[in-house]
């Protein structure tokens, strides 16, 4: 039997061509066959005499189709290639706080039974510690048992929210620009995102523009409220704008969320990074927001430890058990270790809380100071920032660029931004990520001309980044 007539046919006996002595061929030649063509799903049936190969026309789920492209492992990839220093990756580069190391350490040390299981919605001191730190700001009494979950990070208490509350057919309405994993954590679900944006002002000539300028239009908002919207998800501080809503903007969501009767997932994990004296508010603690929203917070954001991967939802029981339900038949269970080290870090901080000795307080001071030095020096190569209130993140406007050198290498439909940073990747030796990735794909042309850089970073980063953006500046001179 010829290996293409193998093919036609689906099943092959393996015995058959052992016999011939054709093994070694067949296998080379099937290889190139499943190289070639990412349909074929290979499957090996055993029985007593046979073991059969067959071909299927699908493998992937279909929720999968549309998201399996992700943009960052390709500019990670190239900063990696080409040296390149990392200004857009969100994570800091440093170590976190001497307390919460020893929290950790202390955790591997001591009671050997933080080796095991704890309860499968969490530790018990931190369940404990969380309700009470958050119960104060929030204005509630938390139950740590109903009314908190703890998650794989505050990207598991995302991903656990949708699947339990977002049916086939319903509406979400995402603020963007957007952490990218909104929409595609929706769609998964089986729902529908509805796009609602930011608009940045007007701003004065050689004035910065600030993520304050950038606005919801209350009209827009109200209409993309419809008898199928099930939830709307709030970024605050915003990823990547750095915008910090206020009050009153929080008012406005709030009130068209009770007047449809929408569940407000809230994602809050930058809520302790807010710079120039803004503040932070959790619309949970809105009157009548309580009932019908889930606050999500991480303490990789909060303590400097992204790779702990801890994270919470807050909530009304009436939510958080339909989350409990998809926790205990996914992933079941966290990290042990990591919780406890939380739970310790979160107690150190609730002894310091408001004083200068504060984490809390000292973090969003310094990284003030990181935020500054880096507008500065990028600004005396022509980039453009936008001033965040709070996160990790600002954007920058790279309009110049696009004006004078609009034809840089890519896909015909590529973003301009994308090219752009893959250009500076390459050529001057900094990494960033293209903003028009936040966007919902019929808004990524309007907004293309912006790129997101993360200054939560050490200072020999920042080092690096200024002998680069050096070499940059005498090469634009004439």
């Amino acid at each position: 039997m010829h290996p293409s007539e193998s093919v036609k046919y689906g099943v092959i006996s393996i015995q058959k061509i052992w016999k011939h002595g054709i093994a070694h061929t067949w296998g080379t030649w099937l290889y190139a066959q499943l190289e070639e063509h990412t349909t074929f799903d290979l499957r090996v049936m055993s029985s007593s005499s046979t073991l059969g190969l067959t071909m299927a026309t699908r493998l992937q789920a279909r929720r999968l189709d549309g998201i399996d492209h992700n943009p960052w492992v390709e500019c990670t990839k190239m900063a990696s290639e080409y040296d390149a220093v990392n200004l857009g990756q969100g994570f800091p580069d440093f170590p976190p706080p001497d307390f919460a190391l020893q929290a950790f350490q202390l955790a591997l040390s001591s009671d050997f039974m933080l080796n095991q299981y704890t309860k499968a919605f969490g530790y018990p001191p931190l369940t404990k510690i969380l309700a009470s730190f958050f119960g104060k700001l929030l204005g509630q009494e938390i139950d740590p048992l109903k009314n908190v979950l703890v998650t794989v990070g505050a990207y598991g208490a995302l991903f656990t929210a949708f699947q339990a509350l977002v049916d086939e057919g319903d509406e979400v309405i995402i603020i963007e620009p957007f952490f990218d994993c909104y929409e595609p954590m929706t769609l998964m679900a089986g729902g529908h995102p509805v796009f609602v944006t930011l608009k940045p002002s007007p701003t004065q000539d050689g004035e910065l523009d600030s993520a304050s300028n950038w606005q919801l239009d209350p009209t827009e908002l109200a209409s993309k409220f419809t008898s199928r919207t099930k939830a709307l998800i709030l970024n605050t501080p915003n990823n990547p704008v750095g915008k910090v809503f206020s009050k009153a903007e929080l008012e406005l969501v709030a009130n068209l969320c009770q007047q449809h009767d929408v569940i407000c997932i809230t994602d809050e994990v930058y809520q302790w990074l807010v710079y120039d004296g803004y503040q932070h508010t959790s619309i949970a603690s809105l009157p009548g927001m309580w009932e019908r929203t889930l606050t999500i917070g991480s303490a990789g954001k909060s303590f400097s430890a992204t790779g702990w991967k801890v994270g919470w939802v807050l909530g009304p029981d009436s939510l958080v058990k339909h989350l409990r339900t998809v926790h205990q038949n996914s992933i079941y269970h966290c990290p042990t270790q990591g919780q406890a080290a939380v739970a310790q870090s979160f107690q150190h901080e609730q002894l310091h809380y408001g004083q200068p000795s504060s984490y809390f307080v000292q973090f969003p001071q310094a990284m003030q100071r990181c935020r500054d030095h880096m507008i500065r020096s990028l600004q005396s190569v022509g980039l453009k920032p936008v001033i965040p209130q709070g996160s990790y993140f600002f954007i920058a406007d790279i309009s110049d660029f696009k004006k004078k050198m609009p034809d840089l290498p890519g896909d015909e439909d590529e973003p301009y931004d994308r090219r752009f940073v893959k250009w500076m990747i390459k050529n001057k030796g900094l990494a960033a990520i293209p903003a028009s990735i936040f966007y919902s794909r019929p808004h990524q042309k309007h907004f293309d001309h912006y790129i997101r850089f993360c200054f939560v970073k050490d200072e020999s980063t920042l080092q690096a980044m200024d002998e680069k953006l050096q070499k940059w500046k005498e090469e634009l001179r004439p």
